[in-house]
């Protein structure tokens, strides 16, 4: 633009009034306004950037340096303001294609309405230009009633602060300002929040309005403890309570929000393992992540040590605490790995002598009775076996083959057959078997066994002697009084370095628990039908000396489980983590 010539005006057209011609002379009793001085959007002074030649004094000052050409004397040098220039588009963020034009009043204003505000004409596809009624910022008002185009100074350093709040900003301003605090950013009240202080935010009003509990149960007996606790945290917490789990029918019917399905995971052995460790990493992922956005206010991880020792880690590291229901076994195999329940908060045990194992070696554990005594008490033996469809009046042998397809497919066809030899050596002997078809599990070709798909609680009340996988089994067993002996098969490689890890004389529980062999353990190669039929024969005789010794060592058992209640005393134990 050169000096002393208008590219046009705005003229106020009030009620009565006509518009002026363009080079129309303004009265002389009124001046010419004025045009703030142009800033910088975010540090409020001329750019120094601008490296083209300007005319008058200012133009130097926006540059640094002055040329021979803008040497003459400017009388509004002190005043200009920052204009786009024509069809220039902008870069996104705050790099810019060109620089833009500096306007000016000049002399030739006063030939000019006072009420008129120099601008570039305004071209096709640009922004109309405004009435000075409505001032440079655009209407006062959106047709909602939010204000827009002000911009309230951030720091009245001068007298011209007001005069800048309202001025015309820059192109590409306001969509700048807006994809800037926009990006990444969700919607709402928060919107403008860092993102940080937004999360925080949100989980605040969270926790005020549920409580969010996570409970992994990786194995079927497991899941059935799960249950349990799910069931009397909801008594000890109330409403606003959500449970959401790792585990399998029991706990979907006690009302949790099952994620994962733990038939896809659960696993005995060693070499049994491997093909399981890609899901298993899987699920540790997706864990890690609902962990670290923080989605829950506590961890309940129930036996299960090969993947909740890991998943333990995870949750505190996210600053979860962390409560362990059913405490591994490390007595048994790893007095030395104690050190991986470090991120445990608080561990609660379910068999006598694990607590002072446990403190012993700085782990904050508490003895809360074994799960199985919350049962509710079986029904009379004759009781059973008619709800089972079996003769009351004849004695019953109970197969118990073990709760996942892997151990039933193990332990099978050593059952079948050893029950097979006890029905020719005693043929008035009724033969039943606990079923898990939940899991998935097959028994070809059982003959004159009776599988009984459903609760096992049946089973072990009907039963006059039992063959027993080793494990929670043989507690359940000792529970409901029945003899047993306890066996136990699993991959050849297992065994070997199972046996070289093992710390322990025996395997059952129920013997642990006694702390003598209450019932004879049959383990790998010593597992074979005939064993198995020769120690379980004499078992059927309610006065064998046998049978009389071994119900003693199970009275013993009964009491050391301690009294009912375990499940409450875990979800009092899960109180005082979420306080």
């Amino acid at each position: 633009m050169s000096p002393g010539r208008a590219c046009g005006a705005i003229q106020s057209r009030g009620s009565g009034s006509r518009a002026l011609p363009r080079r129309a002379a303004v009265p002389a009793d009124r001046t010419p306004g004025t045009i703030p001085a142009a800033r910088d959007r975010r540090r409020r002074h001329p750019r120094p950037h601008d490296s083209r030649s300007r005319s008058g004094a200012g133009a130097g000052a926006l540059r640094g340096r002055r040329g021979a050409r803008d040497r003459g004397p400017d009388p509004h040098a002190a005043r200009g303001y920052r204009e786009c220039p024509r069809r220039v588009r902008q870069r996104r963020g705050r790099d810019y294609h060109g620089e833009p034009r500096i306007a000016r009043a000049h002399p030739q204003a006063a030939d000019l309405p006072a009420d008129g505000i120099l601008l570039a004409r305004s071209c096709a596809g640009e922004r109309p230009l405004l009435s000075p009624e409505t001032g440079l910022a655009g209407h006062e008002r959106h047709p909602d009633g939010r204000r827009r185009g002000a911009c309230p100074p951030r720091c009245p350093r001068s007298g011209a602060a007001p005069a800048r709040a309202r001025k015309l900003p820059a192109r590409g301003a306001r969509r700048w300002r807006r994809c800037r605090h926009g990006r990444g950013r969700a919607a709402g009240a928060d919107a403008r929040l860092p993102r940080c202080r937004r999360d925080q935010r949100l989980a605040a009003r969270r926790r005020a309005a549920v409580t969010r509990i996570y409970i992994s149960a990786g194995e079927p007996s497991a899941d059935a403890h799960a249950a349990a606790v799910a069931t009397a945290l909801r008594r000890r917490l109330g409403g606003g309570l959500e449970l959401e789990a790792l585990g399998g029918p029991s706990l979907e019917r006690a009302g949790v929000r099952v994620l994962d399905r733990m038939e896809a995971y659960s696993v005995v052995g060693f070499v049994e393992a491997l093909a399981k460790i890609p899901a298993h990493y899987r699920l540790l992922n997706r864990i890690k992540k609902s962990f670290s956005e923080k989605r829950y206010d506590l961890v309940i991880l129930v036996d299960y040590p090969g993947y909740h020792l890991r998943a333990a880690a995870a949750a505190a590291a996210a600053g979860i605490p962390v409560l362990y229901y059913i405490a591994p076994q490390m007595w048994a195999w790893g007095p030395k790995r104690v050190r991986k329940l470090a991120p445990v908060n608080r561990l609660a045990v379910i068999l006598p002598f694990e607590e002072a194992f446990f403190r012993e070696r700085g782990v904050a554990a508490t003895f809360v009775g074994h799960p199985l005594k919350d049962r509710p008490a079986p029904p009379p033996r004759a009781e059973a076996r008619r709800l089972l469809g079996l003769d009351p009046a004849r004695q019953t042998l109970g197969l118990f083959p073990g709760s996942r397809a892997q151990e039933v497919r193990r332990h099978w066809a050593i059952f079948r057959e050893a029950a097979g030899r006890v029905a020719a050596a005693r043929p008035d002997v009724q033969i039943i078997a606990a079923g898990a078809a939940a899991s998935g599990a097959v028994y070809p070709d059982p003959g004159p066994i009776r599988v009984h798909q459903g609760d096992p609680l049946l089973v072990f009340a009907a039963s006059d002697a039992g063959i027993c996988k080793s494990g929670t089994t043989t507690l359940e067993a000792a529970i409901a009084d029945v003899p047993m002996v306890i066996t136990y098969r699993v991959h050849p490689i297992s065994s070997y370095i199972a046996f070289r890890l093992i710390r322990v004389p025996w395997v059952g529980l129920v013997n642990l628990v006694a702390g003598y062999e209450v019932a004879p353990e049959f383990l790998q190669r010593r597992a074979t039908p005939g064993a198995l039929a020769d120690g379980v024969l004499p078992l059927l005789d309610v006065d064998h000396p046998t049978t009389q010794r071994q119900r003693e060592g199970l009275r013993l058992v009964r009491d050391r489980l301690g009294a009912p209640g375990a499940a409450d005393r875990v979800a009092d134990l899960a109180a005082e983590l979420i306080r």
